[in-house]
């Protein structure tokens, strides 16, 4: 699964499965079954990250782990770690939402997805982009019960407050008890007789949100952000809210042109400074440059300033920034302008 040789040792364990959990991770990938794969190599790598249950499975293969619980199997590994503060944590979400089973009672919200358009400044540096978006939240009248002020939810009369039905057969000799949502209060355990007039009983309202999420440095175009509990809330009184999913999206620059780690800048040149050489002052992330253009340079040329691009995502050093000149012909000439460029024609056209 991690694609390594069976005798790797730890620090080949450990890249092998930060390369392919950063290729699948679900808030990055948009390949068919991503979302399987990263189970699976997140799965392998918490065997074979620890000693005994790696010794466990060279002995005895799959068998030999597959009743493992998944608190067993993760309790013991750090995966925001591993990520390096990229905002590609493990999280809670995302190990209950692969490893552990949904809990019971109300379900939980809806996720919102948001765009961050963010600076290259405050790509190239990291750190926290204040955003806006709306969302449900509990009723302040209410207190999200969904309840009229002065009264209060009764417990289900069919469930008596447990949210399942339980009901049970017998066949030969053996009894079967089958759970189910209790269909009176969906689960809820409680029954509201007068509805809250600000929320109609639905124990949420639509607000505003401000906060501030952290951009790790180099963030990739379209990377996903996961803010826990941030996402509208649940349909039904008591339920958790969803995930806020912000997307991270590179703010247009006059100056420059997002391509992965590097940037692009176009940047006017006179032919005569073409022809002779020159030197030209140019943007960068860190401030103007000073850039020699040799003479002879041709139309479309490129300066490459190594290092002075984004940060790699997940890696070190930083991309480059290309310089693109485009040479600027005259379209009006004065009279003695004129004159000169007629008389290097005549000269050029003897060579």
């Amino acid at each position: 699964m991690l694609g390594i040789a069976r005798d790797a040792d730890e620090k080949a364990i450990k890249d092998a499965f930060r390369t392919l959990a950063l290729k699948y991770h679900p808030d990055r990938s948009k390949e068919p079954g991503a979302e399987e794969r990263f189970k699976e190599i997140a799965e392998a790598y918490a065997v074979l990250s620890d000693p005994k249950k790696r010794a466990d499975y060279d002995s005895g293969g799959f068998a030999s782990v597959a009743g493992v619980s998944a608190e067993d199997l993760f309790g013991g590994i750090d995966f925001d770690s591993i990520f390096g503060g990229m905002g590609l944590g493990f999280g809670g979400g995302l190990f209950d939402r692969f490893f552990r089973r949904a809990p019971a009672g109300p379900p939980r919200g809806e996720d919102i997805e948001v765009v961050a358009a963010v600076p290259l400044e405050r790509i190239a540096s990291g750190g926290q982009y204040p955003i806006r978006f709306h969302r449900t939240g509990p009723c302040r009248q209410c207190q999200g019960s969904g309840a009229k002020a002065g009264t209060h939810p009764r417990t289900c009369p069919t469930c008596h407050g447990s949210g399942q039905k339980v009901s049970s057969r017998r066949e030969k000799g053996v009894l079967f008890r089958q759970s189910v949502t209790c269909p009176e209060c969906r689960g809820l355990g409680t029954l509201i007789d007068s509805p809250c007039p600000a929320c109609g009983g639905a124990g949420t309202v639509a607000i505003e949100e401000s906060l501030s999420v952290t951009i790790p440095k180099g963030a990739d175009e379209g990377l996903l952000l996961r803010i826990p509990g941030k996402g509208q809330a649940s349909d039904q009184p008591g339920g958790i809210p969803g995930n806020l999913l912000v997307m991270v999206r590179s703010l247009p620059d006059a100056r420059f042109e997002r391509d992965g780690a590097d940037l692009w800048h176009e940047e006017p040149l006179d032919i005569a400074d073409a022809v002779l050489g020159s030197e030209l002052s140019v943007p960068t992330l860190d401030g103007a440059l000073t850039v020699k253009v040799p003479a002879g340079t041709q139309p479309d040329a490129q300066l490459r300033l190594r290092g002075k691009g984004l940060p790699r995502f997940g890696e070190s050093g930083r991309g480059d920034l290309y310089v693109r000149l485009a040479i600027a012909v005259p379209q009006r000439l004065t009279a003695d302008e004129r004159k000169l460029w007629e008389r290097l024609r005549t000269m050029r056209a003897k060579h």
